[in-house]
């Protein structure tokens, strides 16, 4: 799945999934399902692992969605 928002591309399928930002730097960075988590309301999504820990802001509740359904993740309440 090729999803776009506002910052960039997200490239999803059920093991993994890559972010890629737009802008002069042009920043990659993925990371596997198992590493994801998805945060509702903020509509939030988070990679983390092996020291690592990134996080960035969709556009809408219909992208969270979206990527919750490929990746096979839950969305989790915000706290």
């Amino acid at each position: 799945m090729k999803l776009s928002f506002s910052q960039g591309t997200l490239i999803a399928n059920p093991h993994e999934l890559m972010v890629r930002l737009e802008g002069p730097a042009r920043i990659s960075f993925q990371a596997a399902a198992d590493n994801i988590q998805l945060v509702g309301i903020a509509n939030v999504v988070t990679g983390f692992g092996g020291g690592v820990s990134w996080s960035l802001q969709l556009d809408d509740e219909s992208q969270l969605t979206a990527l919750a359904q490929e990746l096979g993740l839950e969305i989790k309440a915000a706290r």
